[in-house]
């Protein structure tokens, strides 16, 4: 269990939830393994299958602390909140903010600025690594390239000029991925972003791992009781998580594309874990899922210090401490969203 901005997070899957007194309580069998006063607590969320006591979820609505349910692997199910609480402030700020351009601008240009920065790190990375793998003078300029446009994004007043330079940087990034890729070079081989369908085996991985990735980030927005079908970045579109797919551009690089590079390089999937379908589709087979999905779970494990809150968080921890930093910017309670920026 880990206390994030007044928010308790239970990552362990089979922890019961109880109360005792004023106080919330967290066992694992007969064993407890926590106990956290309520009056401490603007929100708890729970990953697992366990549960909690009729009991804490009364206190929990009586207290107006929401208390939300979400699968072992990060999917929402439930909240559980006060008749007297609720998400309505919250989210009509947050759709007053997507109504106006000058507005939604601050938000989208940090997600961008977040993007393209961590992008530039993962290629600062792999120099730094790998400098005898690698064409050092040729990444050191992209790196540069992208430095460039992450400035003029500084300078963009408006949505249409900010997704224009993070396609720019993102063509330019993709443009060396292939060089990150050091082991299994003839099987993966990266000659571009394709998708639907993803036309070679790391493509079809990135589509992958951007889709875990974004049910993370929907996941997380919910938990904190904004709306993630509006967005500030990507455009309102009918079942479209518009707001999950913003958030989800700062951690692209860091997060999916690093633990793409990651299985490639250590050879936990091989390019017969593919299937090749008629229309040339590339998709993973049920046996290259299982490997990936076990491997994305022990990266959610890892711990990095998070760059604004200097505290160790777990990688799977960091969209639902992006969503509540951005609640508490639309609320007011801070001046800036402060984007992730990965080091």
């Amino acid at each position: 269990m880990k206390k994030l901005l007044n928010t308790l997070y239970i990552t362990t899957p089979d922890v019961y939830l109880s109360l005792d007194g004023e106080n919330i309580v967290a066992q694992k069998g007969q064993e407890v393994i926590g106990r956290v006063p309520l009056h401490n607590l603007e929100a708890v969320v729970t990953f697992g299958y366990t549960g909690a006591s009729p009991a804490l979820m009364g206190k929990c609505a009586e207290m107006n602390i929401p208390l939300s349910f979400l699968s072992a692997n990060g999917q929402f199910w439930a909240k559980v909140t006060g008749k007297s609480y609720g998400n309505i402030i919250l989210r009509r700020e947050q759709y007053r903010i997507a109504d106006k351009e000058e507005q939604s601008v601050l938000i989208a240009r940090n997600f961008i600025i977040g993007k393209i920065y961590n992008e530039k790190n993962v290629i600062q990375r792999a120099i730094r690594d790998y400098p005898m793998r690698v064409d050092a003078e040729h990444l050191k300029k992209v790196s540069n390239q992208l430095q460039i446009i992450i400035e003029s994004v500084y300078q963009s007043d408006n949505i249409d000029s900010i997704r224009g330079y993070e396609g720019e940087a993102a063509s330019i990034y993709f443009s060396v991925f292939n060089q990150l890729i050091l082991q299994q070079k003839e099987e993966f081989i990266f000659d571009g972003r394709n998708r639907r369908p993803p036309t070679d085996r790391v493509n079809a991985m990135l589509s992958f791992a951007y889709t875990l990735l974004t049910g993370m980030c929907t996941s997380a927005l919910e938990t904190v009781g904004l709306d993630p079908y509006a967005g500030f970045m990507h455009n309102d579109r009918p079942g479209r998580v518009s707001l999950a797919l913003d958030l989800v551009e700062e951690l692209r690089a860091p997060f999916a594309d690093r633990f793409v590079l990651s299985i490639i390089n250590k050879k936990m999937i091989t390019g017969e874990n593919f299937i090749v379908k008629e229309n040339g589709a590339i998709l993973m087979d049920d046996e290259c899922r299982k490997t990936f999905l076990s491997a994305w779970q022990s990266k959610k494990m890892d711990k990095l210090t998070h760059p604004y809150l200097q505290e160790k968080v777990e990688w799977g921890m960091i969209p639902y401490v992006q969503a509540m930093l951005l609640a508490r910017y639309i609320r007011g309670d801070i001046d800036e969203y402060p984007v992730f920026f990965w080091k």
